[in-house]
């Protein structure tokens, strides 16, 4: 990833924000992610269940809804992300149990969902 430094600090910056632990998964593990985030599609969802194995619990996909198919959610290594979708490096220090919303606009949500420890 570009910038480790920078990175680092944003990924703190959003933990302190909304009042968490740091928990940065390592850039070889994966992200469930689809690809409709390299299109214009709007929101940004992204939702952390927890780590098993190299998966590091995130998914992140556009638009408002996901599916639940098996091939909706592609495997890649965080390491990829910049060239998928940037905008989200930031929110990955985000604990198990943490969702994000954002926008192209600067709209940003950031909530603890319990249900998402329950997989």
């Amino acid at each position: 990833m570009k910038n480790r430094e920078d990175i680092g600090r944003q990924q703190r910056e959003i933990c302190e924000k909304y009042g968490t632990l740091n928990f940065t998964p390592p850039e070889h593990m994966r992200v469930g992610i689809n690809e409709n985030v390299r299109t214009s599609l709007q929101p940004i969802n992204g939702l952390r269940n927890p780590v098993e194995g190299i998966a590091s619990g995130w998914f992140i996909w556009a638009g408002e809804e996901w599916s639940d198919a098996d091939d909706f959610f592609k495997p890649i290594c965080i390491s990829h992300l910049e060239d998928w979708c940037p905008q989200v490096i930031k929110y990955l220090a985000l604990p198990p149990g943490y969702r994000f919303l954002i926008d192209d606009k600067g709209y940003e949500d950031v909530w603890y969902d319990e249900k998402l420890l329950d997989i």
